[in-house]
C-alpha cells in the first residue's frame, strides 16, 4: 500500500516553497507518493494519508495561506498524521538549536494534533517587497539561512514514520 503525502506550504516570496519542495524530494526518495502544493490551492485532503504543512514566519505568525489551510482543513487534518515546519529566523540560530514555534503556531499544532513542529532558517533577499522587508535588508540582516541538509534529514525521519504506518496498517 502506497501512502500519499501532501506537502502544503504558505510562502510569499518563494523561499518556503523551496523548503517544501526539498521535503517533498526527500519523501519521494523514500518511496512515498508525494504532492507538493501551495496551501492556498488545496481544496480537498481525501486523497492523502498524511500531511506536512509549512509556513513562513512573519512577526511570529505563519504566512496567511498556511494559517487559512490549517483552519479550513482542521477536521480532515485532525484525522491524519500531520507534521509542521516553519521557516523564519534570519540568522543561523535554527541550525544551532531547536527553536520552539511561536504561540500562534503552537496553538495550531496542539489543536490539530501535529506529531512535531520544526523551525528552519529563513531567507530574505532582493525578491522581498514591502516596507518592513526593505528595512531589514537595508539593515544588513537579510540573507539565506536555510539548511537544506537539515530539511532533508528531518523529512527522512517523517518518511520513516509514514512507512511505519504502512507496516502497522494505521
Amino acid at each position: 500500500m502506497t501512502h500519499a503525502v501532501l506537502v502544503a506550504y504558505g510562502s510569499t516570496y518563494g523561499s518556503t516553497a523551496e523548503l517544501a519542495r526539498s521535503v517533498g524530494t526527500a519523501l519521494g526518495e523514500a518511496g512515498l507518493e508525494v504532492e507538493v502544493r501551495s496551501a492556498g490551492e488545496v481544496r480537498d485532503l481525501s486523497s492523502y494519508d498524511a500531511v506536512v504543512l509549512g509556513g513562513a514566519l512573519y512577526a511570529g505568525r505563519w504566512q496567511r495561506d498556511a494559517r487559512r489551510f490549517a483552519r479550513r482543513h482542521r477536521r480532515a487534518l485532525s484525522g491524519r498524521p500531520l507534521w509542521l515546519f516553519s521557516s523564519g529566523p534570519l540568522d543561523s540560530s535554527a541550525s544551532l538549536r531547536d527553536i520552539p514555534p511561536p504561540p500562534s503556531v503552537r496553538r495550531v499544532a496542539h489543536r490539530l494534533g501535529a506529531r512535531v513542529h520544526v523551525t528552519f532558517g529563513g531567507c530574505l533577499d532582493e525578491r522581498a517587497r514591502g516596507r518592513v522587508a526593505r528595512m531589514i535588508l537595508r539593515s544588513g540582516k537579510g540573507g539565506d539561512f536555510r539548511d537544506f541538509d537539515a530539511v532533508s534529514k528531518w523529512a527522512s525521519g517523517v518518511a520513516r514514520e509514514v512507512a511505519s504506518f504502512r507496516e502497522t496498517g494505521d
